[in-house]
């Protein structure tokens, strides 16, 4: 499974590697397609104000956006299945100013919002939305499911436990849509600077 890191913000307290770290333990935990390739882009403010506006048609930058790339991808796999060709996913583009004003607000550190922000963009991904209050307990209980796993392995073999939390969602939870489904912040396109596409959020 790969996971492609751009930080293209200006921000140089990144830690890309983790990031990456990350997103992977996520696609795995969620049975995502291992032969799926994911994109997440860190961009400065301007460049997700621009994102905003044209995708979502509200001002400022915003702290997530995922875009879809191809509807037509199964995301579930199965072993008896391994002659699919290498897909992309999607893109996910985080803004570290956003996150980090966010992280101060929220009590927690940099990277702890990161990380949430980039789980949360690929529940996005996966077809999890939070536009009902039915859909946003269960994104919320699955985000903070894998969060916690994710926490307890620290990025190396705790796989196991968070696919275990996050089952029965990711087998169609009640916050998964068919469509893909919208987040405050998500959309559909390439890398951020020429994503194809409307997004939803």
């Amino acid at each position: 499974m790969a996971v492609f890191v751009a930080n293209e913000s200006g921000a140089s307290d990144v830690d890309e590697v983790r990031l990456a770290a990350l997103a992977r333990f996520v696609l795995d935990a969620m049975k995502v397609n291992p032969l799926a390739e994911l994109s997440v882009m860190l961009v400065e403010p301007k460049a997700m104000t621009d994102l905003h506006v044209r995708y979502m048609g509200e001002e400022g930058p915003t702290d997530v956006l995922s875009f879809p790339q191809d509807d037509a991808f199964d995301a579930s796999w199965s072993e008896s299945v391994d002659d699919d060709p290498t897909t992309l996913l999607g893109d996910v583009v985080l803004c570290p100013d956003v996150a980090r004003r966010q992280a101060e607000q929220a009590g927690h550190s940099f990277d702890r919002e990161l990380s949430l922000l980039c789980t949360h963009g690929i529940l996005h991904l996966l077809g999890y939305d939070h536009a009902e209050p039915d859909e946003e307990r269960e994104m919320w209980k699955v985000q903070s499911q894998l969060l916690a796993s994710w926490d307890g392995a620290d990025g190396a073999d705790g796989a196991d436990g968070a696919r275990g939390a996050a089952d029965g969602a990711a087998d169609g939870g009640e916050g998964r849509r068919g469509d893909q489904g919208r987040r405050g912040d998500q959309g559909r396109g390439g890398g951020a600077g020429e994503p194809p596409a409307a997004p939803a959020r």
